[in-house]
């Protein structure tokens, strides 16, 4: 009787997709009910669903999907946060392209060696000096930068960097942002995973794939 029943189910759900055409406004009438349960359920986070969504996490930022689980932008300025992410994930971005290419090639003039390894060594041959002042370099403007964010001047990460003119207007400027954004957030944990994984295997990326 079950076997039977599960037939019957199939052969009906098969049919109702050839149904004529004059089905479809009954279909988006019966839609109406789900889009109202969706907006009562809004204040809910999209990316951790059983928690609340945060109260500053309203959806204007690029790439915001109301997670903030240890409520930091409860406390902290949003804009600073999102600098903050920003400029952390574009590193990322440029380490995770470094890490990569180091294990094809290196310039003839450095050592051939892993990349976490090829950090040790420089270090002690007085690169990590070197990074130190330079970061420091970066930092100078980019606190001028986060002061006029602050003050309404440039929104968080502008820096007007676009050799290429890519972001020819404002719907191309935000497909651009949402991106950049997530890139950034998974360059964030792709490196971070690239060296402990080395750590643990003595084995690089594409080693460990082989």
């Amino acid at each position: 009787e079950m076997i039977r029943l599960a037939l019957l189910s199939a052969i009906l759900a098969s049919a109702s997709a050839f149904a004529p055409m004059s089905g479809l406004p009954s279909l988006a009438r019966s839609a109406k009910p789900a889009m109202s349960v969706k907006m009562q359920g809004s204040d809910m986070s999209a990316s951790v669903p059983f928690l609340k969504r945060p109260v500053n996490l309203d959806g204007s930022l690029a790439g915001d999907v109301g997670f903030d689980p240890l409520g930091f932008s409860d406390v902290f300025d949003l804009r600073v946060l999102r600098e903050a992410e920003l400029k952390h994930g574009r590193f990322a971005m440029l380490a995770v392209l470094g890490f990569i290419v180091q294990e094809f090639y290196t310039f003839p003039f450095f050592p051939k060696m892993a990349p976490v390894d090829a950090h040790d060594y420089f270090v002690t041959q007085g690169g990590g000096s070197q990074i130190i002042f330079w970061i420091s370099f970066v930092e100078l403007f980019s606190v001028v930068a986060l002061f006029e964010t602050i003050q309404g001047k440039r929104e968080a990460g502008d820096y007007a960097f676009d050799p290429l003119n890519l972001a020819t207007d404002e719907v191309t400027l935000a497909r651009y942002r949402e991106a950049e954004i997530k890139h950034a957030r998974l360059a964030m944990i792709a490196i971070g995973g690239f060296i402990h994984q080395f750590w643990v295997t003595k084995q690089t990326v594409f080693e460990q794939l082989g």
